[in-house]
């Protein structure tokens, strides 16, 4: 390698050799979701993919590794996504170079490594003068290997203390969570130079843009526990990280993130895209960094939505639109930059072109609905601004407007300048403070890292092709402590060196079933994995077990069987829907259950009946062909090439177990998957696949569910004897069932009709009644009722009637149905001022324990009945009076 690295995709490149050079075995970059992991929104570190092995819960086959991992940060406690597109680093996406080392070489190797790459000739070639570097301030060893060690000047060695507030609260201390691995850090820091203003950490300017952090070094060495205390780690391990951006920036001489190689060609791109010469506007860097974000967790799996990862990637979106339409744009465009992107980082993420038309039609959509949402918030501002009092807008109002509804904040100071009026700044930034802090308390780690069994024993699962076999009781804990023993009634956690029992895990539940020493009985209730270890969730219900002892493992057979025939059926469901649907169906969850399988999938509509139908049949043919099921042991690579399914935000090692089943046409057999989990030997024996329901589980996700077997033979049976009922009820036959059920449907439509009609006449002659108890309240004409047997619709009708015999009134009607109150209020223009029909519904409702509220002309809520409605009634009269 030579000092000629200048583009982003040669510094990454550089990077990784280096590397692997030094014995790290390349990992490619996991998805941006993360896998098992419900206490992050989205990956964000390159550590994140290797937790499990820094906890001890994972063994890989390497203990070194290498990547450059795709991160995202805008949402919960890692939110730059106000900052992006006015600072010079600010992203919500970036590329983290990282290098990690697993209980093999620490801070000596790490740090020579680091300053290897940056400063060799052979490499980065970086200048050591313009390098500084700061430590944890009694990380003593650090200091030494890089003063001794290097070679670095002491007064360019900078000691960080705890600057956040308690012990060991440092930017230069590094914690998982609140209890569980951590350590020093050290950082380097390149210099940028006199002309930028900005001071050295640990001075007050270090916010300052002159001396930015290029490469941080973790030392995890200590295990802290829930009492503070710190404990040395048996495998210290390293964990790293440099900002592909930063470095870029420094090694093609720019300030700013956003004119490296890689942003200017996005930038370039969006503004060819919107139609403007001027390169120097920060919606331009807003539109190529959100490009990135966006198109990138669509490709994990992310759809729009209003919750969750989901929400996040509206908002971005959506942010992006509104900023290309600050530019000029005027027509659907933001699709327009996934080409672009792929043509500077396609060839490092290969998934930016396989899935270029779900990507494009994923943001094309988002953008129209989005166009939609603008027009109705334009709405909701106009009602706003009709009833605003002053010349300011209130900051709820400009949140809620942007919050619930989508609308920019920025775009509602447009239109309030064009209107002569203010928005409430300080009013809006309160409301959006108290939502960042909802957020982070949302992204806070809650995981107590101790409570997790670590274990190094390894547990080898014989249980493909049994259900019974022995195995030796090699650990076992109770109430998360090791123990020797466990007696009748306690409830255990056991391993054992061998084991029959599938331990969960890609959807397929644990087995269940029984160990049995010659001391005692242990029933499993579920099994689970630690690391490389099966973990029987255990309760001694006959004498004692020990460790050491042999056991006779029996898994329950007739439960094992039907999780195979619903595992198996999965495989063939998962076939069959990209088959019918088409080839954007991803697996997004399922569960195999031995009662029924469920299934998760990519898909932006409802499946159809039809389509339901067409696949059941397609998997009922493949269960009818009894075709053999075969697993094979392959490498990734081999796997790959046999066209095996992969699945977003699962780990793979270098050996897979790739799963074939069903018929073969074109020589490409019906299903391969890679899969560990136990299937049946003929797809002859599911029996029969059955669907039960369909439906929508998350914006672009849909989920089915279904029996399989004598579940399903079932279901089948239960739907004709619902049949056989309803011909009883009908009293016709099997064939005449359809043309009976219409008939009735017809009839009911036709009486409803009729008694619409009644009680519209009903309504109108119980309206003249009515206009006879008119009052005066507070000088308007009011009229406040209580009507016995009338829904909400009816009160609608009566409430109609009313009002048009009643002009220049207020009108509260209140019908009694069912132990449920119908309320209905309107208020006149004339009389806005004092009273609206919103407020009236509101204040009736509360004092009624329910709900309601409307427009100032009209409104309408509800509650429960109660025996006080008409001390409720009095109450109310007694409030119209007050707004005078």
């Amino acid at each position: 390698m030579t000092t000629a690295v200048k583009t982003s995709a040669e510094i990454r490149e550089a990077y990784l050799q280096f590397f692997e050079s030094k014995g790290h075995t390349r990992v490619e970059s996991s998805s941006l979701v993360p896998n098992n992991d419900p206490t992050l929104l989205f990956t964000n570190a390159g550590m994140n993919q290797f937790k499990d092995c820094f906890l001890g819960l994972d063994k890989r086959a390497y203990t070194r590794a290498t990547t450059s991992q795709k991160c995202v940060r805008a949402g919960g406690k890692h939110n730059d996504l106000d900052n992006v597109g006015y600072t010079a680093r600010h992203h919500t996406f970036f590329e983290m170079l990282g290098n990690f080392s697993f209980g093999d070489y620490f801070k000596t190797d790490a740090i020579h490594y680091a300053w290897e790459f940056l400063t060799s000739p052979h490499w980065l070639n970086l200048p050591q003068d313009r390098l500084y570097v700061t430590i944890y301030h009694t990380d003593d060893e650090a200091f030494d290997i890089w003063h001794n060690g290097v070679g670095i000047p002491a007064d360019r060695i900078i000691r960080i203390g705890d600057n956040k507030g308690e012990k060991y609260a440092s930017d230069n201390f590094w914690a998982m969570g609140d209890t569980g691995p951590c350590g020093p850090c050290t950082e380097i820091f390149y210099d940028h130079g006199e002309h930028i203003w900005g001071g050295l950490p640990g001075t007050p300017e270090e916010d300052g843009d002159r001396f930015i952090e290029i490469w941080n070094n973790v030392f995890m060495q200590f295990n802290r526990t829930a009492d503070g205390e710190m404990h040395p780690l048996p495998a210290p391990s390293v964990d790293t990280g440099m900002g592909l951006e930063r470095i870029s920036a420094v090694l093609q001489h720019v300030h700013s993130n956003y004119e490296i190689d890689l942003f200017q060609h996005l930038i370039q791109a969006a503004a060819k895209i919107v139609g403007t010469d001027n390169l120097d506007q920060p919606s331009l860097r807003v539109v190529a960094d959100h490009a990135r974000s966006c198109c990138f967790l669509i490709a994990d799996g992310v759809n729009p939505s209003n919750e969750g990862r989901g929400y996040v990637l509206r908002r971005i979106i959506r942010r992006a639109v509104r900023h290309g339409y600050k530019l000029g744009a005027n027509d659907t465009f933001f699709y327009k930059m996934l080409q672009p992107l792929i043509e500077v980082m396609g060839e490092a993420y290969p998934e930016l072109a396989e899935q270029k038309a779900r990507i494009e039609a994923a943001l094309i959509k988002e953008e129209e609905q989005f166009a939609k949402t603008l027009e109705q918030g334009l709405k909701l501002l106009e009602a706003e601004l009709a009833n605003l009092k002053g010349k300011e807008i209130p900051g709820e109002v400009v949140f809620k407007l942007y919050d619930t509804y989508g609308f920019p904040a920025d775009l509602t100071a447009d239109i309030a300048r064009e209107r002569e009026l203010t928005i409430d700044e300080a009013g809006f930034e309160r409301e959006m403070n108290a939502q960042r802090q909802r957020a982070r308390e949302a992204g806070k780690f809650s995981v107590d890292y101790n409570s997790i069994i670590k274990t190094d024993e390894i547990t080898f699962f014989n249980g493909y092709s049994a259900t019974h076999r022995q195995g030796n009781i090699v650990a076992m804990y109770r109430d998360g402590e090791s123990v020797e023993e466990a007696f009748e009634g306690d409830e255990v956690l056991v391993i054992l060196d061998q084991t029959p029992f599938y331990a969960e895990s890609g959807g397929q539940v644990g087995d269940t079933g029984t160990l049995k020493s010659e001391t005692g009985i242990l029933e499993v209730h579920d099994t689970q994995k630690s690391g490389a270890a099966f973990v029987h969730q255990c309760v001694v219900t006959v004498g004692k077990v020990s460790t050491k002892q042999n056991v006779d493992a029996q898994v329950q057979e007739q439960l094992r069987s039907a999780i195979m025939r619903n595992h198996s059926a999965t495989h063939l469901l998962h076939a069959a829907l990209r088959q019918i649907l088409g080839t954007h169906v991803q697996q997004k969850g399922s569960l195999v259950a031995s009662d029924l399988l469920r299934f998760d999938f990519s898909h932006d509509q409802a499946v159809t009946l039809e389509q339901l139908d067409e696949i059941e049949r397609l998997v009922n043919a493949e269960i009818i062909a009894n075709t053999v099921v075969t697993t094979e042991v392959l490498d990734i690579e081999t796997a790959k090439t046999r066209g095996a399914m992969m699945l977003f935000g699962e780990k793979y090692g270098e050996k897979v177990r790739v799963l074939t089943m069903g018929t073969v046409k074109d020589e490409r057999p019906f299903s391969v998957e890679l899969c560990g989990g136990i299937h049946v030997a003929n797809t002859g024996a599911i029996g029969l696949f059955k669907f039960i329901s369909e439906g929508g589980v998350a914006a672009g996700v849909r989920r089915v569910e279904a029996v399989t077997g004598m579940r399903a033979v079932q279901w089948v049976q239960q739907q004709e004897q619902t049949v056989r009922q309803i011909n009883d009820l009908l009293k016709a036959q099997k064939e005449q069932t359809l043309e009976k059920v219409k008939a009735n449907v017809s009839q009911v439509t036709a009486l409803q009709k009729q008694i619409e009609q009644l009680n519209q006449k009903l309504a109108h002659v119980q309206a003249a009644e009515l206009l006879s108890s008119v009052q005066e309240i507070a000088g308007r004409k009011t009229l406040i009722a209580v009507v016995d047997n009338m829904d909400a619709n009816s009160v609608r009708h009566l409430h109609d009637s009313v009002k048009s015999k009643l002009d220049d009134a207020v009108i509260v009607l209140a019908g009694v149905a069912d132990d449920k109150v119908s309320l209905i209020a309107s208020v006149a223009k004339a009389h806005h001022d004092k009273v609206k029909a919103g407020d009236i519904i509101k204040h009736l409702a509360g004092l009624m324990g329910g709900k309601g509220g409307g427009k100032p002309d009209l409104a309408q809520g509800g509650a429960s009945y109660s025996a006080e409605l008409p001390q409720h009634i009095d109450s109310l009269k007694q409030w119209l009076a007050a707004q005078a």
